[in-house]
């Protein structure tokens, strides 16, 4: 990753003298990054060309975006027959202040990938971070979710968003704890702090019961929590916390003697190695999340969405 984030949520830290708690962008920087973010997503899809938006993304939504524009263009070498321009509009921008850098911002904005009423109806809230003063805006996160979903955020005196500690003392799980808490969930069902859902006690389910005469099925998943993909945090008006953060899953099939793997076209297009008889797929992950704070009658993190990508596999 080009961009390396060497804080988490609302770290803080000194950079050419910059103490002074400010907006970490102008509305107009905002929506400058935004523009730029849109065009570039757009061309590198119309020509399956990850060198074209390489620059306006990182973190979760860099490595699955990269790895996925790759895929594509080994599928589809002359670009996307298929390609319709991603349009963003009704944006919302939720700045908070911070001292120093990295700095980071939330746009709120509904695309035109959804239908604008009725249960298919989503706004898509992308985080941007930026490293330093001579450093351009980046995508880092993106989270799909239907309108009403969110929260109601916290606003400071100047009517700004207010960014969560990385520590989060006041809530049932701290921001930075997020991704170690995720992961050891879905490997070893504990601790159990998440409420009940599709990204996670419907798919550890999954994972416990799958099940193919002759393969056999192995999980490994790592917290995502530094550099570009530290998580990012905004305090809600319950005392709570909304909370962007990353993970990393591998998936590992082994098979019987005489038998292989299947092996997708979109895995092929990332594969190293020859498949005889392994086939380990890893994938990237961002996850949005709901924290209570505690003592608010319940403890539990809700998910609010989920949005993994494959990013590389290995044959053996």
């Amino acid at each position: 990753m080009a961009t390396v984030l060497g804080l988490t949520a609302s770290g803080c830290v000194t950079v050419h003298g910059e103490r002074e708690v400010v907006p970490a962008a102008t509305k107009a920087e905002a929506a400058e990054a935004l523009k730029a973010f849109t065009t570039a997503y757009n061309a590198a899809d119309k020509a399956y060309d990850p060198a074209l938006d390489a620059d306006v993304v990182t973190g979760s939504l860099g490595a699955v975006n990269q790895a996925g524009l790759k895929a594509r263009h080994r599928i589809e070498p002359t670009g996307n027959a298929r390609h319709r321009p991603l349009e963003l509009s009704d944006t919302r921008f939720v700045i908070p202040k911070k001292a120093g850098w990295p700095r980071w911002f939330v746009a709120d904005t509904d695309s035109n990938r959804d239908r604008d009423q009725g249960k298919q109806d989503t706004r898509w809230l992308l985080a941007f971070v930026k490293s330093g003063p001579d450093a351009g805006w980046k995508a880092a996160y993106l989270s799909v979710v239907t309108p009403g979903q969110v929260p109601a955020l916290a606003k400071d005196g100047d009517g700004g968003a207010e960014p969560v500690a990385a520590d989060g003392p006041g809530l049932v799980v701290a921001p930075q704890d997020l991704g170690t808490r995720y992961t050891q969930y879905l490997q070893k069902g504990s601790p159990d702090v998440f409420a009940p859902g599709a990204a996670t006690s419907q798919w550890r389910e999954a994972r416990l019961n799958t099940r193919r005469a002759g393969f056999s099925y192995q999980y490994v998943d790592q917290p995502l929590d530094d550099g570009s993909y530290a998580p990012l945090a905004l305090a809600t008006e319950d005392g709570g916390a909304l909370v962007f953060f990353s993970s990393r899953h591998y998936e590992r099939q082994t098979a019987a003697q005489g038998l292989r793997p299947t092996v997708d076209p979109d895995v092929e297009a990332l594969l190293t190695g020859e498949v005889k008889s392994t086939l380990t797929k890893e994938r990237i992950s961002s996850q949005l999340v709901y924290v209570p704070k505690k003592g608010a009658g319940t403890e539990r993190v809700a998910v609010l969405n989920r949005l993994p990508g494959l990013t590389s596999a290995k044959g053996s």
